[in-house]
């Protein structure tokens, strides 16, 4: 089901005459493209709005010629209905009810009087096979932006320097960093979001991203040592093997019809089988990934259907040590998509599930 086929069915589903996005990730989710200017923002500057037979596009005198030139991509510009007001008179949640008829029923994906409000989350999943395909170009960059800064790693280097190389190698390939976690030795025993201080990263460091274009996000972790502690081995494959066995089990959720709450079981019971029982308690294990960092994020007894094809980013901790890719689960295939053939791995296993992947290792660099 194309994304036009979804919204004609929830129009008809809620019975509704029209339905709008002006949140940035709703925005790219349909149109392909960016509606931001101000990140601070939740609201983008430009609003996209189906009512069953074509899109209309609403934005200021400001953005209304940039948007159209160069941010909607997967739309037919011919076949878009585009409506600008001065910026000085109005602002986008004024404008847009001014192209919605008195008698009818609309929602849109923000706060707004007299409207309903749309949850985006379901009409996003499954990924549709274009989706998929930008997934795979910005996972691979993302991935190959990390693993670069990485590998130039020094133990004297702080946090904060890193996470400075990362958003700077990430934004050279067209992509925005919402998420940059830098945890040296120190840090990331003691907390399981290393966000960047001044602190050196001594014997290794964990590197985590959460990575954004065209709405898509993707997250990915990386460990690197210069003199590792012993127990860092153990503790990486645990983890590595908790996230192995979620991926398996959204597999097997989605075939069989099952939810996150089930998923969310078979990496308890994981965790458990590596030795390390009730570590999930300390940090969220991640969840369905796509047009926001986490779709949702799974707990326990979580109803919400997992779906395919879908992206899946799953990030077990035991402490000081992390496991998270993001990975494109369908009826028969698991991909892990932010993966490179320029970082060591090691194959893993699924705890009482048949799936073996090929993990990120430590790698191990000279001080």
């Amino acid at each position: 089901m194309d994304k036009r086929e979804r919204l004609e069915a929830f129009l008809e589903s809620h019975d509704l005459d029209s339905v709008w996005f002006a949140r940035p990730n709703s925005f790219a989710w349909l149109t392909g493209g960016n509606n931001v200017v101000d990140r601070e923002g939740d609201v983008g500057v430009a609003a996209i709005g189906y009512d069953g037979t074509g899109m209309t596009l609403v934005a200021n005198n400001i953005e209304v010629d940039r948007i159209v030139s160069e941010e909607v991509p997967d739309l037919d510009v011919d076949e878009l209905s585009v409506v600008d007001f001065p910026w000085y008179t109005s602002s986008l949640p004024e404008a847009v009810p001014e192209h919605v008829g008195s008698d009818e029923r609309a929602a849109i994906d923000i706060d707004l009087p007299g409207f309903e409000h749309v949850d985006p989350t379901p009409l996003r999943q499954p990924l549709t096979d274009r989706d998929q395909e930008r997934y795979r170009d910005l996972s691979r960059q993302t991935a190959a932006a990390v693993e670069a800064v990485c590998r130039e790693l020094q133990a004297g280097d702080t946090e904060h320097e890193v996470a400075s190389a990362l958003r700077v190698a990430l934004s050279a390939r067209d992509i925005e960093a919402p998420v940059v976690l830098v945890g040296g030795a120190t840090r990331a025993q003691q907390y399981r979001h290393y966000t960047p201080t001044d602190a050196e990263l001594g014997e290794y460091a964990l590197v985590s991203v959460t990575a954004e274009r065209a709405g898509l996000h993707a997250s990915c972790t990386r460990t690197v040592a210069f003199d590792p502690p012993a127990w860092l081995a153990e503790r990486h494959e645990a983890t590595a093997r908790v996230e192995t066995t979620a991926l398996a089990a959204t597999q097997a959720a989605a075939n069989d019809g099952d939810t996150a709450g089930d998923v969310f079981a078979a990496i308890q019971n994981a965790y458990d089988a590596v030795g390390y029982d009730g570590e999930w308690e300390h940090h969220h294990q991640g969840g369905a990934a796509g047009f926001a960092g986490r779709e949702w994020i799974a707990t326990p007894d979580h109803d919400t259907p997992v779906e395919a094809p879908m992206a899946y980013a799953w990030n077990p901790t035991v402490q000081g040590a992390k496991s998270e890719d993001t990975a494109l689960v369908t009826a028969d295939n698991i991909e892990v998509l932010t993966a490179t053939d320029r970082w060591p791995t090691t194959t893993v296993s699924a705890v009482d599930r048949e799936l073996e992947l090929e993990r990120p290792a430590i790698l191990e660099l000279e001080d």
